[in-house]
This record gives C-alpha cells, sequence and structure tokens, in this order.
C-alpha cells in the first residue's frame, strides 16, 4: 500500500510545512522499505503550536464559550470521522508500526469508543457545593487547565493518542499531539478528523517531530499547562523535569513488567489463552504485557508447556499480510534489544523452550520468534527489566505467600493478572498486589470508563476513567458571604 495521507504539521487550524524544512522518514518493519515522508517539527514551529493552543481556548474565544452540548456534538463528529477512515488508518497503522491489520483495527474501534464515551462528559464535568458557616455560600467549580501537550508512544500511536486527547477535549482543552517520530502517520488523522468535525481553529494541533527537539520544547514550553507522556521510565523522569519548570502538571504512563500469578485451581486452558494474548499481542510491545508468568509448582510444567506450544504455532506476518497473528517489532533497533535480552537470558541460567531467534523463513523485516524461558529466577534481567518484546518468563514458586513476593518483587507497578477459581484467593491476592491495576481471570484488558495507570516506576496518573477529566480539569473554590 502506497502511503497517501497527510504528512504536514497542522497548526491554527492549517496544514504547513517545518519552518526548517526538515523532513522524517519512516519505515515499513515487515519490508524495511522507506513507507512515508513527513514534515519535522522543530523549536520555532512547537511555539508555533503553542501560540495557536493560547488563542483558542483564550477568554471570549469559541472553544472556551462553546455550550457543552456542541462540545459533545463536534466530539462526536470526530469520533464519526475516525470511524469512516478505519479501513484507511489500519492499513497506515500496520505499514507504520509492524502491527497486523487486525491489531490496528482494535487500535482504532479502541479510540471510536473512547472518544465517544468523553462526548458524553461534557456535561456532567462539575463541582460540590460545601457546607460551611452560615451566611455564606462555597462552592467550587471545574474548569478546563488550558493547552495540554500529549507525547505518544510508537508501539499503539493511534490509541495511547486518543485516550489523552478525548478527554483534555471534552473538558473544553486544546491539544499538541508530538507523536513518536518512528511511527507519526496516524497521529495526522487526528487532524483529519478535527477539521471534518469544525472543531475552532488551534483546538487541535499535530506536530511530528523528533524527541530531542520537539519533545523537548513541548514538554518545557512555559505556555503548556499539563503534559501527558506514555513511554519509557527512562524519558518519563526527563519529561517531568523538563515540565517542573513551568510548573505544569504531569501524567505519566511507563514501564511495565507484570506478573500473571497462576495457581492450580485455575482454568489452564484460559490461562494459557489470556497469557497469550497478554504477551504476544503487539510482538509484546505493550506497557502493560504479562512478561512473567508466576505458576505454582503443581501446574508449572503444564503451562510451560502450553505456551511454548502456543509461541511456537503463532503465526508471524505484517502489513498486508492477513495471516500473520503476531508481526514485526517496530525497527532493527527495537529488534536487536530483544534478541541481546534473550542471550542474557540464556547467559544467566534461564531455558529457552520456544522461540529465541529470529524467524528462520524471514528474508526481511524486523521479526523476533515468540519467545518462552522457563527455569527463571526473578532476579535475572529477563525478569526485572523491560524487555518489550514478545518474550515470555516463567517463575516456579511453592505456596500463595511466594507468589505475591515474586509478583511484588519488581520496581514497576502497572498491571498484574491472578489466575484462580478460588473467591477469596482472588480478593487476598489482589489486595496483596502493589500494581495500578489488577485483573482476576482476565487477560490485561481495558475501557474508556476504567482508570489506566500505575505505581512505583510505572508512572503516576491515571488517563481513562473519570479520573482522566479530572487531570484536566482544575478546581475553582467559590466562596461568597451573603450577610
Amino acid at each position: 500500500m502506497e502511503y497517501t495521507g497527510p504528512t504536514d504539521l497542522y497548526i491554527g487550524g492549517a496544514w504547513q510545512e517545518a519552518t526548517n524544512g526538515g523532513s522524517i522518514e519512516t519505515e515499513d518493519p515487515a519490508t524495511e522499505q522507506t513507507y512515508a515522508s513527513v514534515q519535522k517539527a522543530e523549536a520555532a514551529d512547537i511555539d508555533d503550536a503553542v501560540q495557536a493552543a493560547r488563542a483558542a481556548v483564550a477568554d471570549g474565544s469559541e472553544w472556551a464559550t462553546m455550550d457543552p452540548g456542541t462540545r459533545r456534538a463536534k466530539i462526536h463528529a470526530m469520533a464519526d470521522a475516525i470511524e469512516e477512515m478505519k479501513d484507511e488508518l489500519s492499513m497506515v497503522e500496520s505499514h507504520d508500526n509492524g502491527k497486523t491489520p487486525f491489531e490496528a483495527g482494535l487500535e482504532i474501534d479502541m479510540v471510536v469508543d473512547t472518544f465517544r464515551h468523553y462526548a458524553g462528559w461534557t456535561d456532567k464535568i462539575r463541582g460540590d457545593e460545601i457546607p460551611v458557616e452560615d451566611g455564606r455560600l462555597n462552592y467550587t467549580v471545574r474548569e478546563p487547565v488550558g493547552v495540554t501537550a500529549h507525547i505518544a508512544p510508537w508501539n499503539y500511536p493511534f490509541q495511547l493518542a486518543g485516550r489523552g486527547l478525548a478527554p483534555a477535549l471534552a473538558a473544553g482543552n486544546s491539544v499538541i499531539l508530538k507523536p513518536s517520530a518512528m511511527t507519526p502517520l496516524s497521529a495526522l488523522y487526528y487532524a483529519k478528523a478535527a477539521e471534518e468535525a469544525g472543531l475552532p481553529d488551534g483546538v487541535v494541533n499535530v506536530v511530528p517531530g523528533k524527541g530531542s527537539e520537539a519533545g523537548d520544547a513541548l514538554t518545557g514550553h512555559e505556555g503548556v499547562d499539563h503534559v501527558t507522556f506514555t513511554g519509557s521510565t527512562g524519558v518519563g523522569k526527563t519529561v517531568q523535569r523538563s515540565a517542573a519548570d513551568s510548573v505544569a502538571d504531569v501524567t505519566l504512563e511507563l514501564g511495565g513488567k507484570g506478573p500473571a500469578v497462576v495457581f492450580p485451581d485455575a482454568d489452564l486452558d484460559a490461562a494459557a489463552r489470556g497469557i497469550q494474548y497478554g504477551i504476544f499481542m503487539n510482538a509484546g510491545q505493550m506497557c502493560w504485557a504479562n512478561s512473567r508468568i508466576v505458576v505454582h509448582e503443581d501446574v508449572y510444567d503444564e503451562m510451560v508447556s502450553r505456551m511454548a506450544e502456543i509461541a511456537e504455532n503463532i503465526p508471524l506476518g505484517g502489513g498486508i499480510d492477513d495471516d500473520g497473528q503476531m508481526g514485526p517489532v517496530v525497527s532493527a533497533g527495537q529488534q536487536q534489544e530483544i534478541l541481546d535480552y534473550i542471550e542474557t537470558g540464556k547467559e544467566e541460567g534461564a531455558t529457552v523452550v520456544a522461540g529465541g531467534g529470529v524467524p528462520a523463513d524471514r528474508d526481511t523485516g524486523h521479526f523476533v520468534e515468540p519467545t518462552v524461558f522457563a527455569d527463571v529466577d526473578n532476579e535475572m534481567t529477563i525478569a526485572q527489566e523491560e524487555i518489550f518484546g514478545p518474550v515470555l518468563t516463567a517463575i516456579e514458586v511453592s505456596d500463595e505467600e511466594e507468589a505475591i513476593a515474586v509478583a511484588n518483587d519488581s520496581p514497576f507497578g502497572l498491571t498484574a493478572c491472578v489466575w484462580t477459581n478460588d473467591l477469596t484467593r482472588a480478593h487476598t491476592v489482589t489486595d496483596s498486589l502493589d500494581y495500578g491495576m489488577v485483573m482476576v481471570n482476565e487477560t490485561p484488558n481495558t475501557w474508556p470508563q476504567t482508570p489506566f495507570g500505575g505505581t512505583k516506576q510505572s508512572g503516576h496518573g491515571r488517563a481513562q476513567g473519570e479520573q482522566a477529566i479530572e487531570s484536566y480539569t482544575e478546581v475553582k473554590n467559590v466562596h461568597i458571604n451573603l450577610g
């Protein structure tokens, strides 16, 4: 598929070339061929975008004075436009990122649902009356923070941008989206959707660029009121430091090393299917991947055998290869990093029971075999560090207490899963897990109405749910002496 979509920056309601004339070339990870070239924003373009976004939310502006019902209709119209572009977007995302068209389609469906969910929030953002001493009225109102910056990652370029844009817009903010330089294309379709929906100029701005140029300029800009970042823990810390200079609020959704804790009373068929999705979906390039399975000794060998069989039988493909159930990883660099982790696992004494390298039948593309390690100690590098690829580590435990201890022995705290048919155990274990999200008898799953976020090195703040509305609004307290 030849790329025929937008390639310019979108600032203040207009498509334009970058000030310095720079561009970014993107690669199809399945073919290693150049797929598209887009304009590359730098500091001057970021400043233009911030000024446009500030004008869009200034006192008396069309967006600032728009009634909730009209704003709701505009956001629904954006959802309509995205839905109409689904077929094209799915293929663009597949060629730009490497995920299969099926996976890309799921991503777009989630964005449509998210925009429709938050469209319904426009007339439900309200404050409270607070009882105080006689003769006084005290109440709160929630107001938009102003200009919100959204730094989106390359693993789910469209979805993870949308889950920040939708609540920010519903709350009445303007938005500036900077996608990853590796996967900038689908982000530009948000600009197309905003145009078709008739949003006022400057409400939505999209500025592809390098993190070290456009990203740094955006997160440190004094005109930005809130920064939402999804990505690695290391970069997240840099973003937080940058935003501190302007005292901007920051939502960080960072790395993970999610455990799937499997007990002997679990439905092992369901657990294996769920773990398959939790580690091999999107080639394992997920912050909430179930990259560790913590398995009771009574069913350890059986679970390892099941996961090895699943891994060995997953068909690989990407782009227009509809037979593929797992695509390539995003880049040659990412592929090599994953392969290095696999070698480290072998050197530290873990046993490869499936995969462990590059598929023999793939001459091109950044593919990594679905890989399963057994005999893993939780102190090993492959059990402690986020590999961000299709690599599963299996750790054996003897009882519930050890399972909880191993699951919690991680610098990350994003998502954990528990597989058991014992209701008491389910509650006991979930209460003891130090994670922002815990699923029982379920693979990692989420909906627009449920909060998404973690603890420890996995970040702070919450995407989605009512909590996202709180992130993109500020509380004003009003006090009136009636006497």
